[in-house]
């Protein structure tokens, strides 16, 4: 069974902090919020609690749209290729927020992903969020959670996502109630901005 770890945002304690990047970094999944979803995450340096992911998620690794959840833009140059002014301009002005940039990869992605030529990059405006990825010192890897109720779609309660994923998970971070609207996703690959879906964040940057 999963262990129930409650954040506040104002202050995440540092010993659950711990306790969270220990479990990620022996290749555990946890559940945690965002700005937006709750979504479920791996430590991005892991190859078997991706496997995981990607095996909850019903995918194949290789071909799955993952994001990397970064603390900030510094972490860009790890696994995205140079990108122009105007591009950069774009991330720093609605980062941290509820967007996922689809940006070019470069040559550093981890071997899981090796053959992908772009990547999902978000930084949320959740300091629950920023503060595991700080703590553990690299992205996490994340996906949203779903319901099967087709009217709810996103589940907000961490009480009911505990009851649903206790035996798939490793922990299930309660920040409180979620969002039910996820991020608006931005493809910056080419020359001009191109919206494939719109969500929380205003597509007009």
């Amino acid at each position: 069974m999963s262990q129930f770890i409650k954040l506040y945002e104002e202050n995440p304690n540092p010993k659950d902090l711990k306790q969270i990047v220990k479990i990620l970094k022996a290749g555990g999944l946890i559940i945690y919020p965002s700005d937006t979803v709750y979504a479920l995450g791996c430590d991005i340096t892991n190859a078997k609690a991706l496997e995981k992911v990607a095996q909850i998620k019903g995918v194949k690794l290789a071909k799955a749209n993952f994001s990397f959840v970064c603390e900030d833009l510094s972490n860009l140059s790890d696994y995205v290729r140079q990108i122009d002014t105007k591009t950069f301009k774009i991330l720093k002005r609605a980062l941290p927020g509820p967007y996922t940039f689809i940006l070019p990869g470069n040559n550093n992605l981890p071997s899981s992903f090796k053959k992908k030529k772009e990547v999902g990059i978000r930084v949320p405006d959740n300091e629950i969020t920023r503060a595991i990825v700080r703590a553990l010192g690299n992205p996490i890897v994340s996906t949203s959670i779903y319901d099967e109720d087709e009217v709810i779609e996103y589940t907000t309660d961490p009480e009911l996502i505990f009851e649903k994923w206790q035996n798939r998970v490793d922990v299930i971070v309660d920040g409180g109630y979620g969002g039910n609207i996820p991020s608006t996703v931005i493809d910056l690959t080419g020359d001009e901005p191109i919206l494939i879906r719109e969500g929380k964040g205003s597509p007009e940057l």
